[in-house]
């Protein structure tokens, strides 16, 4: 079975058509359990977003923040394994219709084989992953499984990042392009700053794949600015933290919703 790469590109593409970023959103799965994530990543395609990124929980996640953290936390002390990573895939895919990806560190994809991973991937109705520690030139045994499963391997981009680099990344990536608004860990900020302009412009020089920017964006307002110059507004610990602050799980999920309307009416008026 084929997975959804090119629903992917469709959805960005619609977006652009509308004259409109793309809402993505984050979500661990496993948080606060299996099924209740599963529940949540349901409520924030209810709620507006128009693709998901599944986490894998890590042990040691060098790109999250305390917020994500604390979720990954729950979810590995609840147990969370590879197959409830996949069935979360599988499930918000089977009830949505839209692109679910995985967003995953690359050790326990490489211990749980690669071959093994894209295959039940696809299988799920995945659409890709992205992969944040996977360095291009160490890529290409993950491209070719995820090209023969039809996933797209999104690949992050960072202000850092010089010009003969984002070529290099570019090139071999496919889905979209992860622009990280700025250095650091993910969280929310103030601000999200002119980092993340300069880096899309950048990038966009190397590319005719969309670029999505994530790190930091937490407000319809942050979600608007964003949505002025990227394809896609990446949110992730604005979506975790209404969980974890939510009296119960019920209020969480009705909070995650009411975060997803509030943010795709801003990729709204962001619209370009």
């Amino acid at each position: 079975m084929s997975g959804n790469i090119q629903l992917l590109s469709d959805t960005l593409a619609a977006a652009r058509t509308e004259g409109r970023a793309a809402l993505i959103a984050y979500l661990p799965a496993g948080f606060p359990t299996v099924d209740g994530g599963i529940e949540a990543v349901k409520a924030v395609f209810d709620g507006g977003a128009d693709i998901v990124e599944v986490g894998l929980p890590h042990s040691d996640p060098v790109l999250d923040g305390p917020v994500i953290q604390t979720a990954d936390d729950i979810a590995l002390r609840g147990g969370v394994k590879i197959a409830d990573v996949l069935r979360t895939v599988r499930e918000a895919h089977a009830a949505t219709g839209k692109p679910v990806l995985v967003m995953t560190y690359w050790n326990p994809i490489d211990r749980y084989g690669v071959e093994r991973f894209t295959a039940e991937l696809a299988e799920a109705g995945g659409a890709g992953c992205i992969l944040p520690d996977l360095p291009v030139q160490e890529s290409a045994l993950w491209r070719a499984h995820a090209d023969k499963h039809g996933l797209a391997t999104v690949f992050v981009v960072a202000p850092s990042s010089r010009d003969a680099r984002l070529a290099e990344i570019t090139a071999v990536g496919s889905g979209f392009v992860y622009a990280a608004s700025l250095m650091g860990v993910t969280g929310t900020r103030e601000s999200v700053g002119a980092q993340a302009e300069d880096l899309v412009r950048r990038t966009r020089a190397t590319t005719d794949l969309p670029v999505c920017v994530g790190l930091g964006v937490s407000s319809a307002a942050q979600a608007a600015e964003v949505a002025a110059f990227a394809d896609g507004v990446i949110v992730g610990s604005a979506f975790v933290k209404r969980m974890l602050d939510a009296p119960d799980h019920a209020a969480g999920i009705a909070a995650v919703r009411d975060l997803a309307g509030e943010l795709a009416e801003g990729v709204r008026g962001g619209a370009r």
